[in-house]
């Protein structure tokens, strides 16, 4: 994601990258150790998105976003609202009702976060993303504050009862993403 950015100029196409990754605690930029309790066997990397501490494993549909956010018009807040907003509707075409919470950054389903949003701002592009967790072992969130806040609860699509599978939940998410970053259409 680095090096997509570093190496792109004006009209180098805007990208979503869909991705599940091993077993792995991150830390954000401002990610305090302290919020990892317990990382017993489950690496911890220190990474360049904003945000605290946050688990990614399999079953997690983790999408990154790679846009150019000058030629979008978008704004950080808008950005985050938007890959919110997909992960709400991946949730709604599977009989949840994803939320937001004032101050946290995220999407939640009965108080319960599901997704997690860490991004990265350089040269006026996005890279990083959003992490929805599908089938996802939910006891390593139990070592971590997630996201910076102790107590906080993680859970999944099928600890909730939907037994899609991850590649199935992916490519929803792929085309939800597309849906909320798509250029507007040109006036005639």
């Amino acid at each position: 994601m680095q090096a997509f950015n570093a190496a792109r100029g004006a009209d180098t196409p805007d990208e979503i990258w869909m991705v599940e990754h091993p077993r792995v605690f991150t830390l954000g930029l401002a990610g305090r150790r302290e919020h990892v309790l317990a990382a017993g066997d489950i690496p911890v990397v220190q990474t360049d998105r904003g945000g605290q501490v946050t688990y990614h494993g399999p079953g997690q549909a983790v999408g990154y976003v790679l846009l150019d956010l000058r030629r979008s018009g978008l704004g950080v807040k808008q950005l985050v609202h938007r890959l919110e907003q997909a992960a709400i509707e991946v949730l709604a075409q599977s009989g949840l009702a994803g939320e937001r919470m004032a101050g946290r950054p995220g999407v939640y389903v009965r108080g319960e976060k599901i997704a997690a949003v860490g991004l990265r701002i350089a040269r006026g592009c996005s890279y990083h993303g959003l992490a929805l967790n599908v089938d996802v072992a939910l006891e390593p969130f139990s070592r971590i504050d997630p996201c910076g806040y102790p107590g906080l609860v993680s859970t999944s699509m099928a600890a909730l009862g939907v037994r899609d599978s991850i590649s199935a939940v992916q490519q929803r998410l792929a085309r939800a993403l597309e849906r909320q970053f798509a250029p507007a259409p040109v006036a005639a």
